[in-house]
């Protein structure tokens, strides 16, 4: 089997020793290839030329923004037959695609588990979030392995992308102080947001919108945060609308996501399971955000679900 691992050298829990305890246990097991990240894109790149030269396999190693953009160079063509199995080791802060797969997040656990699945030949088909989005002078389009979204969510991922080109380095305190900052700009605003989804009549005045791929939507640490319970790899899209950003709302919701499992409810709430398409527009630019990643503003963006688009060793 021929492989090439993707390293990201500046994630948050990637260490040159552990790319190396990673690369020697691979090598035992594989043909290993080995490429480090050092410009935004290179991932993507790489993985692209992966399929190009017909390896099996494409490891990253990293946080959610590598698995991304590994995924998006392997899926660069489309789906189709022959494409190499995608496997992860975790090496970021939230490594949500790695918990919502079941994958432990400790990274020597992982590589464990990853050769594990290379020696039994186990793998899994897993549905993708897709996004197009148009209408600020640049088309979008985009995969997404765990959520993406317009709204209060893009925003504070806008926000803390300025803080870090500033200097600034990500953390909780970071997002929280951004989240807050963010939310009462919202409130400022008026509800702009279109959101049509299959079979039913648009939904207007909306203020965010969140579509997941899986679930969870996030962690919080090690506190799972549950928008759609029963979206899953298996199936299509979930969808979490608010009508609302009042302050009672977003503290009821909150605190129900932080205090239980998820299945969130109420009036302002717009929520769907398992729908084939998403489709929001705005008469004003927004941020749109995938897998924690600003993608950029836009005015209309569908969001896709593609059954079994990838394969992934677990």
């Amino acid at each position: 089997m021929r492989a090439l691992l993707v390293v990201n050298p500046q994630a948050t829990a990637t260490t040159a020793a552990g790319r190396d305890v990673l690369a020697h246990a691979l090598a035992s097991d594989v043909k290993l290839d080995i490429v480090e990240t050092d410009y935004r894109g290179h991932a993507a790149d790489a993985a692209a030329r992966a399929v190009v030269d017909g390896y099996d396999l494409v490891v990253a190693h990293g946080g959610d923004g590598t698995v991304n953009e590994v995924v998006n160079g392997v899926l660069r063509e489309g789906t189709q037959p022959g494409l190499p199995m995608l496997g992860v080791v975790p090496g970021g802060s939230a490594n949500v695609f790695a918990g919502a797969l079941g994958l432990p997040r400790d990274p020597v656990e992982a590589t464990y588990r990853l050769l594990q699945a290379i020696e039994h030949g186990t793998s899994r088909k897993v549905s993708l979030g897709h996004v197009t989005a148009a209408g600020t002078g640049a088309d979008h389009a985009r995969w997404f392995t765990f959520n993406a979204g317009v709204g209060w969510d893009a925003d504070v991922v806008a926000g803390v992308e300025e803080q870090r080109a500033k200097g600034r380095q990500a953390s909780p305190s970071l997002y929280a102080q951004t989240a807050l900052t963010s939310y009462f700009s919202q409130r400022r605003r008026r509800s702009t947001l279109t959101v049509k989804i299959p079979d039913e009549p648009a939904f207007e005045d909306v203020r965010l919108a969140f579509v997941s791929n899986t679930d969870p939507w996030t962690y919080l640490r090690d506190k799972a945060i549950r928008l759609n319970p029963s979206t899953s790899f298996d199936g299509g899209l979930g969808l979490f609308a608010l009508h609302g950003v009042g302050l009672p709302t977003v503290l009821r919701y909150v605190t129900h996501l932080l205090a239980t499992d998820g299945n969130p409810k109420g009036g302002n709430l717009l929520r769907r399971d398992d729908v084939e398409y998403v489709r929001v527009t705005s008469p004003e630019p927004v941020n749109l955000q995938v897998d924690g990643d600003l993608l950029g503003t836009c005015t209309e963006v569908e969001f896709t679900g593609v059954t079994g688009a990838l394969t992934v060793a677990v």
